[in-house]
Parts: structure tokens; C-alpha cells; sequence
């Protein structure tokens, strides 16, 4: 028994690393595949009016979507009392704050879009105290404090003259985060019951063609205009970005804490900016080094605050 005892140790702490190794490396994928988002959505409209973009990067992805459906046999409809929380998430986290984050990306650098996108989080702390009575500590309300001033400075120090186009590009994308985060904290009331795949599979569809559509009567697009570049960036979108780092994060959702996995939130905007420099041959200067990691480190605050900490600290142990 003892040889066997032993024999089996080693075994489980090896299957216990490799499995550490490999959930690992899907947050990294995850980092990755959100932080290149924003640049290919930047590439994406090089060549395609944002609301066309949005619409294509939605219908690309949506036959993936459909067909994980089907192999996981769930179903796509949101149940029949749910019509309504079904029209608010098609509209209100799919369609309009994508066509918001596609016109912000025209007037606004990819690596600022996702530092801007990243107080997402903030904003659903605030939500989650105004609709669902959750408390707000002290050190959250420092972490926020410490965020959006290093926000100010970064559009600050970046030289952005708020001329309208650029104010226009940084409201719109306040917005986006604004309208997700709020669809957050209504899905954890209204559709705590729902599949994260009929979550995303036909509002997805939808928005998707409704976004084209529009695009369609008011941009007037021609595809033929729409350059190689910019359709392997909306095929990234659409297959990586959003199939591929979807399937991914609610894969990791079941294995590790989702306040351990809300991080993401946090690190991909490092990867953007980092990626978004390389991109535009263009050097992280100093200030938004030091800025964008306050920034960071202030929504990072926001998710684990002292004081609760401090009570789990103090409960007795059982």
C-alpha cells in the first residue's frame, strides 16, 4: 500500500502541473486573442465603413457559432418569457456598441480604444451597486479615483486635441463599455439561467445582419473596395477573436475563479498597446507606460478590494 501511495503522488502532482501548464497557456490565448482585437479592428476599417465592418465580423462568425450550437445540442432561442432581455442583448451588447467601437477605432489608436474599453469594469461595479443593491469599499472607490485620473492624463499626454472627431471616437467608445457593462450586470439578474451559447449564437446572427443592413443603406459600401488586408482582419475577428476567444474564456470559466479569470479585462489592454505601438512603428513613451500601468493597477484595485479580503482573513476557519 505504501509503494502504491507513493507511486501515485508523484503521478497526481504531475497531472496537476500539466493541467496548470495548459490552463495557463488558454489565459494566454485569451490575453492574446482580445488584446489583437482592437488592432484588427483598426485594420478593419481601413477599407470598411464601421457599421459594415461590425455587421461582416458578426456574419463571418456566426456559422462557427451555429455549428458549436449544434455539436453541443443547445438550443439557439432564448426562452419565450425572455423576448425582451433577448432584444436588449442583441441590441444593446452586440450591435450598437460594436458599430460604436469600429467608428471610435477611425478617430482613435487601437492601444487607447482598448485602455478606454478596459474601465468596462468599473462601470459594472458601479451598476452592480445602483441596480443590485452590491457594496462599494473604500479601496474600490481609490482604485476608480487612481483609474480615471491616469485615464485623463493618458488622453492627456497622448496630444489628443479633442477636436469633435476625436471626441466623437473617445465618447463612443466610453459608451461601448458603458452599454456592456450594463448588459452584464442585466444578464446576472435576467439570464443567470441562460447558455452562454444561446447567449451569443443568434443575437450575434441578428446583429449582425441588422448591423450589415444599415451599413448597407446608409454607408453605401463596395465590397470590391474592401481591401485583403481588412478581410483578413475581419476574418480574424470573426473566427479568432470572437469564435476562438469565446469558446476559450468559458472554457476557463469552469476551471478557474471567474475573479482570477475577470483579470483578462485587465492585461489585454497591456497587450494592445504593445502591439498597437509595434504596429504603427511607433515607441511606448514613458508617460503612457507609467499612466496606462496606474491605470491598469487602479481596475485591477476595483476587483480585489482590501476590506474584503480582510473579513475572510478574520472569519474562523471551520
Amino acid at each position: 500500500m505504501p509503494t502504491t501511495a507513493n507511486l501515485e503522488s508523484p503521478l497526481k502532482e504531475r497531472v496537476r502541473w500539466r493541467a496548470g501548464i495548459v490552463t495557463s497557456l488558454l489565459f494566454l490565448i485569451v490575453c492574446l486573442s482580445w488584446g489583437t482585437t482592437w488592432l484588427g479592428i483598426r485594420i478593419a476599417v481601413e477599407s470598411t465603413p464601421p457599421l459594415t465592418s461590425a455587421g461582416l465580423r458578426f456574419l463571418i462568425a456566426f456559422p462557427l457559432f451555429l455549428v458549436f450550437a449544434l455539436a453541443r445540442r443547445e438550443s439557439v432561442r432564448f426562452p419565450r418569457e425572455k423576448t425582451g432581455f433577448f432584444l436588449f442583448v442583441t441590441l444593446c451588447y452586440f450591435s450598437v456598441p460594436y458599430y460604436f467601437l469600429n467608428y471610435g477605432e477611425i478617430h482613435v489608436s487601437s492601444g487607447l480604444t482598448a485602455l478606454l474599453f478596459s474601465c468596462m469594469p468599473v462601470f459594472i461595479l458601479i451598476f452592480s451597486a445602483l441596480f443590485l443593491r452590491e457594496k462599494i469599499h473604500l479601496s474600490q472607490v481609490m482604485g476608480i479615483a487612481i483609474g480615471f485620473c491616469s485615464l485623463f492624463m493618458i488622453l492627456k499626454t497622448q496630444g489628443l486635441h479633442m477636436d469633435h472627431a476625436e471626441l466623437f471616437g473617445v465618447l463612443a467608445i466610453l459608451a461601448a463599455a458603458v452599454m456592456h457593462a450594463l448588459c452584464y450586470v442585466v444578464t446576472k439578474h435576467q439570464g443567470a439561467n441562460i447558455s452562454v451559447i444561446t447567449f451569443n449564437t443568434l443575437p450575434i446572427g441578428i446583429a449582425g445582419l441588422l448591423l450589415f443592413v444599415s451599413g448597407w443603406l446608409i454607408e453605401r459600401p463596395r465590397l470590391s473596395d474592401i481591401t485583403l488586408r481588412s478581410w483578413s482582419a475581419l476574418t480574424y475577428l470573426g473566427l479568432a477573436a470572437s469564435v476562438g476567444g469565446f469558446i476559450v474564456y468559458f472554457f476557463l470559466l469552469k476551471r478557474i475563479s471567474p475573479v482570477i479569470l475577470s483579470f483578462v479585462f485587465i492585461i489585454f489592454p497591456a497587450f494592445a498597446v504593445i502591439i498597437g505601438s509595434w504596429y504603427e512603428g511607433l515607441p511606448v513613451s514613458r508617460d503612457l507606460g507609467i499612466f496606462s500601468a496606474l491605470l491598469l493597477l487602479g481596475f485591477a484595485i476595483t476587483k480585489l478590494p482590501v476590506e474584503r479580503r480582510a473579513v475572510k482573513k478574520n472569519q474562523p476557519s471551520a
